[in-house]
């Protein structure tokens, strides 16, 4: 059944980039002087890849998240490094030269990875969990004054300025050629190839830190390597893309769901739905009938807003 799952996921795959608000025929694909050539190669195929990787790292990120800190409502956009990304960028669209975009967004998401395990190890006393609820409202906190000095980097910017901004921060995946695919792509393998890395130590982790310690495992370097991974992967992504929300919240909790498998056998599955998701997320938004495609983050918070509700509910309702 998995694999039937596995082949419909790279069917729907290939198939979605004959699909958008241009009809293309599948014999000008392969001509150069026709649009359709222009249209799949230049801007549907680039596109679809780019999503897939996308999807792939912020899927994955969620997921060592949820095992650093043992909450499965903690993700990268819950825990405001989508925020905190957000907002270096802004930053450098109005302060600093265009090259320092994607430099500004990495260091963003690595700063409020910082103040976050830092935090945490003030919280529970030089260990890296046991209050995950506290985690989780700094980071709420830390969105918040994200939000802030956002609305204070909007009055201080121009008016073009502030639409770059905007169109950034709803998260986009329009993009002409291979060039950014391929960085991404490139990002999202050392990424899934790192995790791997750490495959017995994540084992290890999901029983408790204590069994990881007693096992000879350095918990705090681990969990301080596993987060900057995530964080020049995650900084990386959102500097090209914008944020994202919600992936790496439904895909991991889903995928534990279908497969009811510990966190470690997991990697490769979340990895790669994570991808197939965003990109049939970016399939709809592109075939809505509007004037423009609609921005992808706000495809995946619509599915994702109320995936979050219904988590928090169960997870109440198994405490009482």
């Amino acid at each position: 059944m998995r694999n039937i799952v596995y082949i419909i996921s790279v069917f729907l795959i290939v198939l979605s980039p004959f699909f958008g608000e241009s009809s293309i025929s599948f014999g000008d694909i392969f001509d150069s002087n026709t649009t359709s050539y222009m249209i799949f190669w230049d801007l549907r195929v680039p596109r679809i890849v780019l999503a897939f990787f996308i999807g792939a790292i912020l899927s994955l990120s969620g997921l060592i998240f949820q095992t650093i800190f043992k909450n499965i409502l903690i993700t990268p956009y819950t825990l405001g490094i989508a925020s905190g990304t957000t907002l270096f960028t802004a930053l450098s669209i109005v302060f600093l030269p265009t090259f320092a975009l994607y430099i500004s967004g990495i260091v963003g998401s690595f700063i409020t990875i910082m103040i976050l395990y830092f935090i945490s190890r003030i919280i529970n006393k030089n260990s890296l969990l046991a209050s995950t609820n506290s985690i989780l409202l700094v980071g709420i906190a830390l969105s918040f004054f994200y939000s802030s000095a956002l609305m204070l980097v909007f009055f201080l910017s121009t008016l073009q300025e502030n639409y770059t901004i905007v169109r950034f921060t709803l998260g986009s995946l329009d993009i002409v050629g291979f060039n950014t695919p391929i960085i991404i792509s490139i990002i999202a393998v050392l990424f899934l190839y790192c995790v791997f890395r750490f495959k017995s130590e994540i084992k290890l982790l999901l029983v408790s830190n204590d069994m990881a310690f007693l096992k000879g495992i350095n918990v705090n370097r681990v969990n301080l390597t596993l987060l900057i991974l995530v964080s020049i992967a995650v900084g990386i992504s959102i500097s090209f893309v914008g944020p994202i929300g919600f992936i790496g919240l439904i895909i991991p909790h889903t995928i534990r769901l279908i497969y009811k498998k510990s966190a470690h056998r997991l990697i490769f599955p979340v990895f790669f739905y994570g991808g197939v998701f965003l990109v049939i997320s970016d399939l709809i938004a592109r075939n809505l009938n509007t004037a423009s495609s609609m921005p992808i983050g706000v495809v995946t918070s619509f599915i994702g807003a109320p995936f979050f509700v219904y988590l928090l509910i169960k997870r109440n309702s198994k405490n009482r």
